[in-house]
């Protein structure tokens, strides 16, 4: 398992615990704690059965035959935008939610994008009957607004975060600002793979569950466990972690992500860390940042709430350093133009985050037998106001 984490938390020279002082004992008992935990069998039993019976898994694997024709290739798509909560974000908070509870936590706080791991918090949180506070930059607030009403009804406290670009990052220099403040009783459950060790362990290891169950999807439809080609969107890098977990070490698996490139790269209004992020601190982690000469932390730019990230998981920036990952930067016009594509040609409408994976598809060449897997990792509900407003950017699709 070579691109695995080592003992210390670490993706080959990515990751690692670089937090303040306050917060060394409270991150070291979770790094103490969490690989018992999660290895017990007492969780397991109930994880699975929360996935099952609560979340909705197995998620389907569709052959969308439509999609399959144009690109010339066996197309399935992971459908993790039919999970309870509409994405991904719920299967990593189920995992942390019973983690937290057995370290006797009282007070959960996370950060959130998009608002998809803001209202899959807050719907565990409701579940265990557990304080909830969630840190969303004002700029998400606004454009995501329908998710913060419902972190709101599920009795989520949102706290609008209004330093920086309001976005993303943002939320989450709060978040650890909080966690600093209330070390002993709070749990932060962090959203994605980045952060410090453990969380991109934790998070990768929640969302493995998609890779597992492709496996055994692909056995029964194909009659092998393993598809061509992988593809997922990535910001952080959790739905990604989840959808390759499996697969990292078999050399037969291509594995291609999509960033947000949204103006484009040689722009200075972009969120693709892989293309253009050098190696530095953030959030606690050694990994890919998008920085100043003097390791100022840019502002990332995207149309996707939930990419609009400066760095990348330590795990990613690793795979993409050895040349395990082909990472694309996908422009914003690109991520309508193929929102709007999916939805006209299997009827299904993807987040903008998940449309940046299936506008790879233009990027890549395959031959008809490929079996390639697609994750969308989430449903596009939360983003038909920004469909609505970025129309004419999907060219073709523009009179729709």
């Amino acid at each position: 398992m070579k691109y695995q984490v080592d003992e210390n938390g670490f993706f080959g020279h990515y990751g690692g615990t670089y937090v303040p002082e306050i917060l060394y004992n409270v991150v070291h008992e979770l790094q103490e704690a969490y690989n018992p935990i999660i290895e017990s069998e007492e969780f397991k039993t109930e994880y699975r059965q929360l996935l099952r019976d609560y979340v909705g898994r197995p998620s389907p694997l569709y052959h969308a035959k439509r999609m399959s024709e144009k690109y010339g290739c066996r197309l399935y798509l992971k459908r993790e935008d039919l999970n309870h909560t509409g994405a991904h974000k719920i299967n990593n908070t189920i995992g942390q939610i019973l983690l937290a509870r057995k370290m006797g936590k009282t007070r959960i706080i996370a950060e959130t994008g998009a608002g998809q791991h803001g209202v899959a918090t807050a719907t565990v949180c409701a579940l265990m009957g557990m304080h909830c506070e969630i840190f969303m930059g004002k700029t998400d607030v606004e454009r995501q607004h329908i998710n913060v009403e419902r972190m709101k009804m599920l009795g989520a406290i949102v706290h609008p975060v209004t330093t920086g670009n309001m976005t993303l990052s943002d939320a989450c220099s709060e978040a650890i600002r909080d966690w600093c403040c209330h070390p002993r009783d709070t749990f932060y459950l962090v959203g994605s793979t980045m952060g410090p060790h453990p969380y991109p362990d934790i998070v990768a290891k929640m969302q493995s569950v998609i890779s597992e169950e492709i496996k055994m999807q692909l056995e029964e439809k194909i009659g092998r466990d393993y598809p061509d080609c992988l593809i997922a969107c990535v910001g952080g890098g959790s739905n990604a972690a989840g959808t390759i977990y499996h697969y990292i070490d078999d050399e037969r698996v291509k594995i291609v992500l999509a960033e947000a490139g949204g103006h484009g790269i040689g722009s200075d209004y972009t969120a693709a860390t892989i293309h253009c992020g050098t190696e530095g601190i953030i959030h606690g982690a050694r990994s890919l940042v998008m920085q100043t000469d003097d390791g100022q932390i840019k502002e990332a730019f995207t149309i996707s709430a939930g990419l609009d990230y400066p760095g990348i998981g330590p795990m990613h920036a690793d795979l993409a350093e050895k040349g395990r990952e082909k990472v694309f930067a996908i422009n914003d016009d690109e991520a309508i133009y193929a929102g709007y594509e999916l939805t006209r040609m299997e009827g299904i409408v993807p987040a903008i985050e998940s449309a940046h994976a299936i506008a790879a598809l233009k990027k890549l060449s395959f031959n008809p037998e490929d079996v390639v897997v697609l994750t969308v990792s989430g449903r596009g509900d939360k983003d038909v106001e920004t469909y609505l407003k970025n129309k004419a950017m999907a060219k073709e699709y523009a009179n729709f």
